[in-house]
């Protein structure tokens, strides 16, 4: 019986839920193990007989193998939903998971560059149209912090080199204002002057601020090829991704004593806790810190 109720729950998945062949693949790994553990390890034949402490002991097995808190919470979920079905399909009596807790997700802290690795990073000499927007485009979004979408779709009527700020549309919608450093507005208004109108000839009503060689509005995956390119080059061996600079702004500047709220503001943050994290970054690296270079640590 545990062999049929387990392959018509993933004809159920496919047929009725339309589920795509990479979740299903997803429930299978879970389930296939489960349902081995059922079988093999406490020895039960049929789903009936199964009960809370059978699923908290297989829990705990993932547990004790190191998976992580995310592995086990994506169990309990396939395992939710399976016992669900059987409910559904009236071949067991009781819901044997409906109590299981899921686990709480660790808190990953954000990758961040060192500010040694900014300068390396932010170091672009070159006089093409192409070298100039790079640079006025990372030094821009390590300048305001931005996220990379709400970079790739600033319009030049979103600058105010003048006051010395930039006007951002971000999740939701929501518009915020935020500075721009004199190191950026510069490499901006050189980037205006002397690159924007050699890209855009060909099409000369483009809004957006940041183009390709064609004049038209980059792509997520075109500006990551070009930061990694950048990176390889200022031969900074650490993982970088689009959203590495935006982790960097706020670190680097709570770590030189900016005031919580004011990063919350800029990052365009609806709940504080979410700055938060980068609290918890700036003493992971004074730990760090401590540890390396203090004579006792």
């Amino acid at each position: 019986m545990l062999t049929y109720a387990f392959n018509d729950f993933f004809h159920y998945l496919q047929i009725e839920r339309g589920l795509s062949d990479n979740t299903l693949a997803s429930y299978k790994r879970d389930l296939k193990r489960y349902m081995q553990y059922i079988m093999k390890v406490i020895q039960k034949n049929t789903w009936d007989a199964v009960n809370r402490s059978d699923i908290m002991g297989f829990l705990y097995m993932l547990k004790d193998d190191g998976k992580s808190s995310a592995t086990i919470a994506r169990a309990i979920s396939s395992i939710r939903l399976f016992h669900q079905f059987l409910i559904r399909e009236q071949l067991v009596k009781q819901d044997a998971s409906i109590h299981i807790e899921t686990p709480k997700k660790e808190k990953k802290l954000p990758d961040v560059l060192s500010q040694k690795n900014v300068e390396a990073l932010l170091t672009i000499d070159g006089v093409t149209p192409l070298e100039r927007r790079n640079k006025a485009m990372l030094e821009v979004l390590y300048a305001t912090g931005l996220r990379v979408t709400e970079l790739l779709t600033l319009e030049t009527s979103d600058l105010h080199l003048t006051m010395g700020f930039v006007r951002c549309v971000g999740k939701g919608e929501k518009e915020r204002i935020v500075p721009l450093g004199n190191v950026a507005k510069e490499a901006v208004e050189t980037y205006l002057n002397h690159a924007r109108s050699h890209l855009v000839k060909r099409n000369n009503n483009e809004k957006i601020l940041f183009v390709n060689q064609h004049g038209r509005p980059l792509t997520r995956q075109g500006f990551w090829k070009i930061l990694k390119s950048i990176a390889q080059n200022a031969g900074i061996k650490q993982k970088i991704t689009p959203h590495t600079l935006r982790h960097s702004f706020a670190t680097h500047l709570i770590e030189n004593g900016a005031d919580l709220r004011a990063v919350q503001e800029m990052l365009g943050h609806a709940d504080i806790s979410t700055t938060q994290i980068y609290t918890h970054v700036t003493k992971a690296r004074l730990k760090e810190t401590y540890q390396t270079y203090h004579p006792r640590a």
